[in-house]
C-alpha cells in the first residue's frame, strides 16, 4: 500500500459514485476495498486514507462523515456509508470561504489573539522581582531605557528565525526614538517574537476559524436547520476557535536579545504551552537572565564582573547597579533591587563605605550600618573601598564588644586602642564558608572615634572608668575622656535581694543605711566602682519589691549622684525615733529661747528697755514665735480676731489660717 495516497482513493471513490452510481446510492466500506482491491491495499493504511478523505471531501454527504464514531484524539473513524451529496458540503462551503479571506482581518484576528493569551506575558512577577511588560508595543521608545528589567512580546512584524533576527527586532534592543539615539540599558531588555513559518500556522487556523465563521453565517441566511449540517458545524467551528490560540503561542518560539559578545541573536525555544512563556525564557541559559542575588564580594575590584577601572577607589552607586542593565558581559539582572540590596549587605559587613560628598566637599559616610532611602535616592551616593575610605561617623553601636572584629582582645579596651584600630590600615579576618577573608578597616579621626565612644556611654552601650570615675547612660563631662579610660561591657544588673541587711551586713545600722553605703559596698564586691546607674537601678527594684524603704528624713528619690549621701533606707517594719535638729545660729550669735506665759510676756516689755540699755552696739533682736493650739482644733474666726489683736502690733505678726 506504499503507492497507495489519499488521492488515488478519492479519484477511485469518485469513479465508482460519478460513473457506476447514481447521485444519492451508498457505498459501504467493502465497495471501496473491492474497488482498490487489485492494488493490495494494506488494511490500515487504507483506512487512514479514508479518514483522511472523509475530513477533506468536497463532494461527501455530510450526514455520513457525521455519523462516524469519535476516536479519543477527537477525530472521527471511517464512516461506515459514503454517498454524494445534492448540494455542496459543510467542508467545500468552508474551502470557499477561506479564499475570501481577506488578509487584513486574519492580522486583526491575529493581533487580537497575541493580546488574549495570557501566558504569553504570565511569569513575569515572582519573589523579589516585578518585570515591565510589554505587549505589542508600536515603536522602540515604548520600552523603556530605564534601567530596569523589560520583557517585549513583539508582534508579527518582527517575525525571526533561529540565529537571524529581524531587522525589526533589531530596532527595539538598539534604538529608542531614532536610529541616532541608541539604546544604553540594552542588557535589560529581552524580546518574544514569532516565528515565520509559525506564523504561518497561525493565520491559516485563523484564517479556517474566520471561515468556519462565514459558513455559519451561510448557512443562517440560507435558512438551512438541517440538524447534522449545523452539529457538525458548531463541532468544526469549536474545534477551530481552540486551535486558533494554540497555534499562535507555537509560533513565539524565538528568543531576541543581547548576547555576552554584545550581538543581536535569535534563539528558539521548544514551546511548552502549558506553561508561561517568560518562564521558559528565563529558565534557558541562552538568555542569561539571573534572579537570585549576587554576593557582595563579586562587586569588589577583583570579583568576575570587573565593574573597576584600574585605580579607582570610588564608584557611583548607581553606575554599579545600572552596569548589569548596560553591559552585556555581565548576566541580566531579573530584579534590579537585588543588586542594590547586594551593595548594602556589603556596606552592612564592613566591605564597602558609602559616601556622600556635600557642595561644599564635607562628607558623610555610612560605614556597618544600613542608609536611609533619601540617601539611596541621593545620585551622588558613592561605594568606596574601605581601604581609601575616611569615617566621618561611627555608629555607637559598633564599639560595644563582639561587634567589630579584631578590636576586643579581652574584656576591657581602652580609648587609646580604639583610636588605633581606626588609625588607618589595619586588616582583620572575617570568617567566612571555611575560610578568613581579609578585611581594610577604614579610617576614622580620633574626635570622630571619641565621640563615637561618647555616645555609646551616654546611650548605656559602654560602661567607661577613669580612676574613680564611673560612666553608664549619662554625659562624660569635659575633660574627662582621655586614652588611658577603660572601655567595657555594661556591668550586669544587681538583684534587689543583694542590698538587704543579710547580704550587705557591714553597711546597714541598726536597719538603716544610706545609699552612698549601698554603692560603696556594692563596688568593694566587684572591686570597680560601679556606675550609678546600676545601683540605682537595684535600689528601685528593691523599692519596688518591698524589700526597703526610705525614711521619713531621706532626701529625694530617685536621684543623681550627687544627691546620695541624703538618701536613707530603712527595712520596713523597723521604727525610728526622727528628731527634728535644732537650727545653729551663726557664728557669734547668742540665742536665748523659752515658752512664756501671759504674764511674763507683760515682764518681759517691762525689762526690755533696760535690755536694750544694757546690749547697746551688739544688734539686739526680739523673734516672737506665739503658738495656738494643741489636741484641740482652733476654729477659724477665732483665729481671724486673735490676728486682729496681733495686728495693732505688728503687721507680719498673725497666724496662717
Amino acid at each position: 500500500m506504499s503507492g497507495l495516497n489519499f488521492r488515488e482513493v478519492e479519484q477511485a471513490v469518485l469513479a465508482t459514485f460519478l460513473h457506476s452510481q447514481p447521485v444519492g446510492h451508498r457505498a459501504s466500506l467493502r465497495d471501496v476495498t473491492l474497488l482498490v482491491s487489485p492494488t493490495r491495499p494494506d488494511k490500515i493504511q487504507l483506512e487512514k486514507a479514508l479518514i483522511r478523505w472523509a475530513e477533506l471531501s468536497h463532494f461527501l454527504d455530510d450526514q455520513f462523515t457525521s455519523e462516524a464514531n469519535p476516536k479519543a484524539d477527537g477525530r472521527r473513524e471511517v464512516p461506515k456509508f459514503w454517498r454524494l451529496g445534492s448540494k455542496p458540503n459543510l467542508r467545500q462551503m468552508h474551502s470557499d470561504a477561506c479564499d475570501r479571506i481577506q488578509p487584513e482581518l486574519v492580522e486583526a484576528k491575529l493581533l487580537k489573539t497575541i493580546e488574549g493569551i495570557k501566558n504569553l506575558t504570565a511569569g513575569t512577577t515572582g519573589t523579589g522581582y516585578k518585570v515591565k511588560v510589554h505587549m505589542l508595543p508600536d515603536k522602540p521608545n515604548d520600552v523603556g531605557d530605564d534601567g530596569e528589567f523589560h520583557f517585549a512580546v513583539l508582534g508579527p512584524k518582527a517575525a525571526s528565525s533561529s540565529g537571524n533576527p529581524s531587522a525589526e527586532a533589531r530596532r527595539y534592543l538598539d534604538e529608542t526614538t531614532a536610529a541616532d539615539r541608541p539604546r544604553v540599558h540594552r542588557n535589560a531588555v529581552v524580546l518574544a517574537v514569532p516565528s515565520r513559518d509559525g506564523l504561518e500556522i497561525a493565520r491559516t487556523r485563523i484564517r479556517d476559524y474566520l471561515a468556519w465563521e462565514e459558513v455559519q453565517s451561510q448557512l443562517k441566511e440560507q435558512k438551512i436547520d438541517d440538524p447534522i449540517r449545523l452539529e457538525t458545524l458548531i463541532l468544526s467551528l469549536d474545534t477551530a476557535k481552540k486551535e486558533m490560540p494554540k497555534a499562535v503561542q507555537q509560533a513565539y518560539n524565538i528568543v531576541v536579545t543581547v548576547s555576552e559578545p554584545n550581538e543581536v541573536q535569535a534563539f528558539k525555544l521548544n514551546i511548552d504551552s502549558s506553561r508561561p512563556l517568560f518562564d521558559q525564557i528565563r529558565e534557558d541559559t541562552r538568555s542569561r537572565i539571573q534572579e537570585t542575588a549576587i554576593s557582595f564580594e563579586a562587586l569588589l575590584p577583583e570579583g568576575p564582573y570587573d565593574l573597576w577601572r584600574s585605580g579607582e577607589t570610588s564608584r557611583r552607586v548607581r553606575d554599579l547597579v545600572g552596569a548589569f542593565a548596560q553591559f552585556p558581559q555581565l548576566p541580566k539582572m531579573l530584579n534590579r533591587q537585588a543588586i542594590l540590596d547586594t551593595i548594602l549587605q556589603g556596606c552592612r559587613a564592613g566591605q564597602f563605605v558609602l559616601r556622600l560628598v556635600r557642595p561644599d566637599k564635607s562628607f558623610r559616610t555610612i560605614w556597618r550600618q544600613t542608609p536611609t532611602d533619601e540617601d539611596l535616592k541621593n545620585p551622588a551616593l558613592e561605594v568606596v573601598l574601605p581601604e581609601h575610605a575616611e569615617l566621618s561617623h561611627i555608629d555607637p553601636s559598633l564599639i560595644p564588644p563582639k561587634v567589630l572584629p579584631g578590636l576586643w582582645e579581652s574584656d576591657e579596651t581602652t580609648v587609646a586602642d580604639l583610636k588605633a584600630y581606626f588609625a588607618g590600615g589595619r586588616v582583620v579576618n572575617l570568617p567566612r564558608e571555611g575560610y578568613e577573608e581579609p578585611v581594610t578597616i577604614p579610617k576614622a579621626d580620633a574626635q570622630v572615634v571619641e565621640q563615637a565612644v561618647h555616645d555609646a556611654v551616654k546611650e548605656g552601650m559602654l560602661w567607661l572608668t577613669i580612676g574613680p570615675t564611673s560612666l553608664l547612660s549619662e554625659e562624660i563631662p569635659p575633660g574627662i575622656l582621655s586614652d588611658v579610660a577603660t572601655l567595657q561591657a555594661p556591668p550586669p544588673a544587681i538583684p534587689a535581694t543583694k542590698i538587704q541587711p543579710d547580704q550587705l551586713q557591714s553597711d546597714w545600722s541598726e536597719g538603716r543605711t544610706t545609699a552612698l553605703a549601698i554603692a560603696d559596698a556594692l563596688s568593694s564586691e566587684v572591686q570597680k566602682t560601679l556606675p550609678w546607674v546600676t545601683v540605682r537601678n537595684a535600689i528601685d527594684a528593691a523599692i519596688l519589691a518591698r524589700l526597703i524603704e526610705r525614711t521619713t528624713d531621706s532626701g529625694p528619690w530617685p536621684c543623681d549622684i550627687s544627691g546620695v549621701s541624703q538618701v536613707k533606707f530603712v527595712v520596713p517594719g523597723k521604727k525610728t525615733v526622727i528628731t527634728q535638729p535644732r537650727e545653729q545660729p551663726p557664728p557669734g550669735v547668742h540665742v536665748a529661747t523659752a515658752y512664756l506665759k501671759p504674764n511674763q510676756i507683760q515682764d518681759l516689755a517691762d525689762q526690755i528697755g533696760e535690755i536694750g540699755t544694757t546690749a547697746v552696739g551688739h544688734d539686739l533682736k526680739v523673734q516672737v514665735r506665739i503658738e495656738l493650739g494643741g489636741k484641740t482644733p482652733v476654729p477659724k474666726d477665732l483665729i481671724t480676731k486673735i490676728n486682729g489683736l496681733l495686728h495693732d502690733v505688728s503687721r507680719e505678726l498673725k497666724f496662717e489660717n
